[in-house]
C-alpha cells in the first residue's frame, strides 16, 4: 500500500511535527479541507464539511455558465513545455498499453462500443492556449489541442436527458463531471500539446481537458468514459477523499 492508498486522517490538532512526518501528497489531500476545517471548532466535524461541500458544489454548478470562456492567450504568453510541471499520483507508463488502445464508451448512449484515435481525431480540431490552474497553488499557460468533449458526445449519440459523465483512466485514476461543464466548448479529449502527441507524462494518449475547472478535474489516460443521469457512489479519486466534486475556476 503506498501513500495514495491510505486513507486520510485528521488529527484534531496539526502540530510543527506532525506537518513534518506527514508526505507531500497527504498535505496536498488537507488542502480543501483545511480552511473550512480551521473554521470549525475540535473536535472536527467531518459531516459539517461535506454538508458544506455539497452545498459549494450545488452554488457552482448554479452559477456555472457554459458561454463564458477561460481567456484564451497568445503564443508569446505559453510556457515553455519543459516548464510545465507534471502531476501525478502512480509511476504509471502508457507505453505497453498505446499500440491496443481504444476508448471505451458506455450508459446512455445510442452508440456505445470502443473508439479509435483516429476516430476522434476526424472530428473537428480545437487549438488554444490557457491556463492550467492547479489546487496546489501553481498555474500555466499550455498549448492543448484535440476534439471537443461535446463533439464526441454528439458522435456516440448521448441521451440529451443525461446529466453526468465519468472517466476512468489506465493509472486507475477515475474522475467525474457535471454535463454542462462536458458541453462547454473550450472542454476537449486532448491528444496534443504544444502541436505534438501527448507524452507519458501528460496523459498519452488521451486525456480530458478544462480549463474551466481546477488541474485534478483534467484526468490523464482516459481509457472509458460512461454517460449517465446519476453519480456513482465514487466520484473521483481526489474528490471522494475530500477534494470539491464540481472544481471550478
Amino acid at each position: 500500500m503506498n501513500d495514495t492508498d491510505r486513507p486520510l486522517r485528521l488529527p484534531l490538532r496539526l502540530n510543527e511535527r506532525d506537518l513534518r512526518r506527514m508526505s507531500r501528497r497527504e498535505l496536498l489531500k488537507l488542502t480543501p479541507v483545511l480552511a473550512v476545517g480551521a473554521l470549525a471548532l475540535p473536535p472536527f466535524n467531518e459531516h459539517l464539511l461535506k454538508r458544506g461541500l455539497r452545498l459549494t458544489d450545488r452554488a457552482a454548478q448554479a452559477l456555472f455558465n457554459r458561454d463564458r470562456l477561460a481567456r484564451n492567450f497568445s503564443h508569446r504568453d505559453l510556457t515553455p513545455i519543459e516548464k510545465f510541471p507534471i502531476n501525478s499520483y502512480s509511476e504509471y507508463n502508457p507505453a505497453n498499453d498505446l499500440a491496443n488502445w481504444k476508448l471505451t464508451v458506455e450508459g446512455m448512449v445510442a452508440r456505445p462500443g470502443e473508439y479509435t484515435l483516429d476516430q476522434i481525431k476526424s472530428l473537428p480540431k480545437q487549438i488554444q492556449n490557457v491556463k492550467h490552474i492547479c489546487i496546489e497553488g501553481w498555474d500555466v499557460i499550455g498549448n492543448f489541442g484535440g476534439a471537443r468533449l461535446r463533439d464526441f458526445l454528439q458522435l456516440v449519440g448521448a441521451d440529451p436527458a443525461a446529466r453526468r459523465v465519468e472517466v476512468s483512466c489506465l493509472d486507475d485514476y477515475y474522475s467525474s463531471y457535471d454535463i454542462e461543464s462536458c458541453l462547454h466548448s473550450q472542454t476537449l479529449l486532448c491528444y496534443e500539446m504544444y502541436g505534438a502527441p501527448l507524452t507519458a507524462g501528460h496523459g498519452a494518449p488521451l486525456r480530458v481537458h478544462m480549463p474551466v475547472k481546477l488541474g485534478y478535474k483534467s484526468a490523464k489516460y482516459l481509457y472509458s468514459i460512461r454517460v449517465s443521469d446519476a453519480l456513482g457512489k465514487e466520484k473521483g479519486f481526489w474528490e471522494d477523499q475530500g477534494y470539491s466534486w464540481h472544481g471550478g475556476v
